[in-house]
Parts: C-alpha cells; sequence; structure tokens
C-alpha cells in the first residue's frame, strides 16, 4: 500500500505577510508545497492530503487538483476550524485561532486509512527525508505505536533573515526519541548559535538534530490524538493562555512518557528552506534555481 502524505496547509503566515503556501518561486510558479509533493511522488507516495482553511479554500482547491500532478497522486482535502472540537467541550472565551499541528492532523481521520507523512507545506525538506520516511512507512504498514520522525541537523535549518524556533530532539540507544524541547529565537550569533530563555542567550550545538515537523505515522495515531486532546482542552491554562497550542511533540512526549509509542528518529543530512519571513524569499528562489541547475528538478515540475 502506497503512503499518504498530510501537508498541513492551514496556517496564515502572517510573519510572511502573505499565504505563503501559495507562493509560486520556482520558474512556473511552483510553490514550496509542489517541490515536496515532487519528491514524494518519486518515493512512492499514492496520496495528498491538504489541510485548509474555509476562508481560502476556494482559491488553493482551484491550483492543487489532481490534474496539476499529471495524475500521479490522489488529492483530497479537509479543514482545520477553531470550531472544530470534541463534544462536551466549549471554546474559551476570546480565542481566535485554531489549535495547533496536531489538530491538523486530526482533521484528516476519515480520509487516511494508510500509513501516512506529515509536513509543512512552506518548508523545503529535501529527497532524502521523503526517501527515508516512506521506506520506515513501509516497514510499520499494519502495525500500532510505531511512528517515525525525520531529523535535521539544526545548523541546516537556519534563517540568514531572523531567528527560528525548532524542537530540540534527544534520542537512546536505539534511536529512538526520548524528548522533543522546544527552543525558541534561535540564530546564528558571531560564529555561535543560540536560543534565548528568559531574555537570555543560550548556546546550542549546531550539529543538534532538530524537528522539522516531518512526521511518520500510522492510522492508529487518530485515536492517540483524540484522547490526547481531550486531556489538553481539560488543562485549567486552556481558558487564559490564548495562544496554547496542541501541537505534535505535545502528543509525542505523552506517548513515550506513558510508554503507548515509539518514535524512531530518522536523520536527514539534507539542507532545510523555508520562507519564514518575506526576506526568505529570494534566497529560496536563488536555491529552487541552483537545484533545477543541478539536474535535481526539471525546470517545469510538472511539464506546463
Amino acid at each position: 500500500m502506497k503512503p499518504t502524505l498530510l501537508v498541513l496547509a492551514a496556517g496564515m503566515g502572517s510573519r510572511y505577510g502573505s499565504l505563503k503556501q501559495m507562493d509560486g518561486l520556482g520558474p512556473c510558479g511552483e510553490a514550496i508545497i509542489d517541490y515536496s509533493i515532487y519528491d514524494a511522488i518519486q518515493a512512492g507516495f499514492g496520496k495528498v492530503v491538504f489541510v485548509i482553511r474555509h476562508s481560502f479554500a476556494d482559491a488553493f482547491k482551484k491550483i492543487y487538483t489532481k490534474e496539476r500532478f499529471g495524475g500521479k497522486v490522489e488529492v483530497e482535502f479537509v479543514y482545520q476550524e477553531l470550531e472544530y472540537i470534541p463534544e462536551g467541550f466549549t471554546i474559551p472565551e476570546g480565542r481566535e485561532k485554531p489549535w495547533g499541528t496536531n489538530h491538523a492532523v486530526m482533521m484528516a481521520k476519515d480520509v487516511i486509512k494508510e500509513p501516512f507523512a506529515v509536513i509543512n507545506s512552506d518548508d523545503f525538506y529535501g529527497r532524502e527525508g521523503f526517501t527515508a520516511v516512506a521506506e520506515f512507512l513501509h516497514q510499520v504498514e499494519g502495525q500500532k505505536g510505531r511512528y517515525g520522525l525525520v531529523g535535521y541537523y539544526l545548523k541546516n535549518t537556519l534563517s540568514e533573515f531572523g531567528s527560528v524556533s525548532r524542537g530540540v530532539c534527544g534520542a537512546n540507544a536505539e534511536g529512538n526519541l526520548t524528548e522533543v524541547t522546544e527552543r525558541t529565537a534561535i540564530e546564528r550569533k558571531n560564529g555561535a548559535v543560540t536560543y534565548t530563555e528568559d531574555g537570555k542567550d543560550f548556546p546550542l550545538d549546531e550539529n543538534s538534530v532538530v524537528s522539522m515537523n516531518f512526521w511518520g505515522f500510522t492510522p492508529d495515531y487518530f485515536d492517540y490524538s483524540e484522547e490526547t486532546f481531550k486531556r489538553f482542552l481539560s488543562e485549567p491554562r486552556i481558558q487564559t493562555n490564548m495562544k496554547a497550542e496542541f501541537f505534535i511533540p505535545y502528543v509525542a512526549d505523552i506517548l513515550i512518557k506513558e510508554n503507548k509509542a515509539s518514535f524512531k528518529v530518522l536523520n536527514c543530512d539534507a539542507k532545510w528552506f523555508g520562507v519564514t519571513y518575506k526576506e526568505d524569499r529570494p534566497f529560496v528562489v536563488d536555491k529552487i534555481n541552483s537545484l533545477i541547475e543541478k539536474g535535481v528538478y526539471p525546470r517545469s515540475l510538472w511539464g506546463k
């Protein structure tokens, strides 16, 4: 069975200033999503599911059709909205933003019945990552509680135009994830990589393995997610913290600590790039053109 690619595209790109998911960066108007899907097809994925918002659904669905990808993958859409929460729970007064990445994953339960990978729509991950996760998903097909995380070296994930947040990974001797520690305001200063916490800078090993939100799951993960989401919504802080988010690492941490699942860290030496900031755009365009010149990608991904 071919795995599915779940693309998280519901974010609004507040720092970028526009819907970066649809920004044409390639020579023929390809967005970063297109390069991820191209790499996924090459790695053997058979379906793409987009998580989007109703507010831009018409424009998005007009572009990202099955025909765009030459019929090489099936295409489906699901929606993430703030009000999509379990029965018996209410939205805290003043809450405006959706519930985060794992909430987005949950929206796909009814359309994904096979092993699947999760990516952000605005991150360029590289062919190696898709090959690694595809191989892993074939190995765990039909199993439960065996998941994967594609890990990138921190030095390969920094932006030249501002700080970034990354989940720094810890792993045991078997290569399984033990923790993901969120670090914010990471940047290179005077040649050294630091992160900021409580207004102070701390050193960070540039060879640390970090999460770029590239995960591999089997369908049983949806059940764990629903159970954990109810626990999340029951926390007192949810009523006062309007920005609290139900992230994938939140669920992973609980499953690991309660010995319900393992997460194999699939180390990847590829260089990430993305469009966190508007200033990133020319850099990304240059990187894509460079990969085209090296023959990694055709000038027109979809032959149009």
